[in-house]
């Protein structure tokens, strides 16, 4: 059983090892695959693993040997699912291993935004406070979560854990969803319209999956009816976001401020119009990066795989 990981440098930097994948076959593993290499590094694999990397129709049918993908992580759009299918090849993901750790990045942006650590320690660092007369400074506006009202588009496993922390924070929370079943025990929490919930949320996480419908949802219409004083936090995809729009808005004091772990197009390019923008935080898609959380990610690629040998292949999306 021949295993090539495609890109394996993002899950395993160097602190989370393959051995599980080595005690199962033959295993290659490319720190990055760059497309002009993509062919030959797969020829001859029966299991690809990849978290990035595309693989298209146009490789899948050059690759008979092929019979089973595993994405490192959970969206599982780098692969045309319809032609593996066709060509009898089973693709499976890791449908939960990140919902504490993006959860806690979509606050750690959020009261990052809230309190400027950086620009407190910057100023004590440069003897700022050891000049003042008073035992306590700060140079922007605080302010406490308590009583605000976060409102939530998309309310799987991460928005629902999203909503958790809030209630921790005694937030009000709104969440708009597709589907409204099982709402959480804690209150105050309501279901909400995504007008309602626009032009009443203080802080808005975006929590939804990238559809046709989704794509370009945070748009300048959308960003009209927020309220000035509002923050957006975006850790699901960047395409949610017109970035343009965003960044007028900004500019413009129309909104308050946002943080953002996902863009457009990444890595980010340098002429993002996100990029210098004063109020807008920009993280390199980490959220999901916890060592903690690498590591449930590489147990159930390693199950995957191990399941797909025994013939009882699971997590399977196509």
């Amino acid at each position: 059983m021949k295993i090539v990981v495609l890109d394996g440098s993002t899950l395993n930097p160097g602190d989370n090892p393959w051995t599980g994948l080595e005690q199962l076959g033959e295993l290659i593993v490319h720190e990055r695959t760059e497309p002009e290499r993509l062919l030959e590094r797969c020829e001859g694999a029966d299991v690809l693993v990849t978290n990035k990397v595309p693989l298209r129709r146009e490789t899948l049918e050059q690759l008979p040997q092929l019979k089973f993908i595993t994405v490192t992580a959970t969206g599982f759009d780098c692969v045309d699912g319809e032609a593996a299918r066709e060509r009898q090849i089973s693709v499976a993901n890791v449908p939960v291993y990140g919902t504490d750790s993006v959860a806690q990045h979509i606050f750690a942006l959020l009261l990052h935004i809230l309190h400027r650590v950086d620009v407190h320690d910057e100023a004590v660092q440069a003897g700022e406070w050891a000049e003042r007369a008073n035992f306590s400074f700060w140079k922007v506006p605080l302010t406490e979560l308590s009583g605000k009202t976060l409102g939530i588009i998309g309310f799987g496993r991460i928005g629902r854990e999203v909503g958790n922390l809030g209630h921790a924070f005694g937030m009000h929370v709104m969440a708009a969803s597709r589907r409204r079943q099982d709402p959480p025990s804690y209150s105050p929490f309501e279901w909400a319209d995504l007008d309602v919930l626009v032009e009443q949320a203080d802080v808005i996480s975006l929590n939804c999956p990238l559809t046709s419908d989704t794509q370009g949802l945070v748009n300048r219409e959308f960003l009209s009816r927020c309220k000035p004083s509002a923050i957006l936090i975006n850790a699901s995809r960047g395409a949610l976001i017109a970035e343009a729009d965003l960044a007028n808005a900004l500019k413009s004091k129309q909104l308050a401020a946002a943080g953002v772990d996902v863009v457009s197009s990444e890595p980010i390019q340098a002429d993002n119009p996100l990029l210098g923008v004063d109020n807008c935080f920009i993280t390199p898609h980490l959220a999901w990066a916890t060592l903690e959380a690498r590591r449930r990610l590489m147990q159930v690629t390693v199950d995957n795989v191990a399941a797909f040998i025994a013939g009882e292949a699971q997590n399977v999306v196509n």
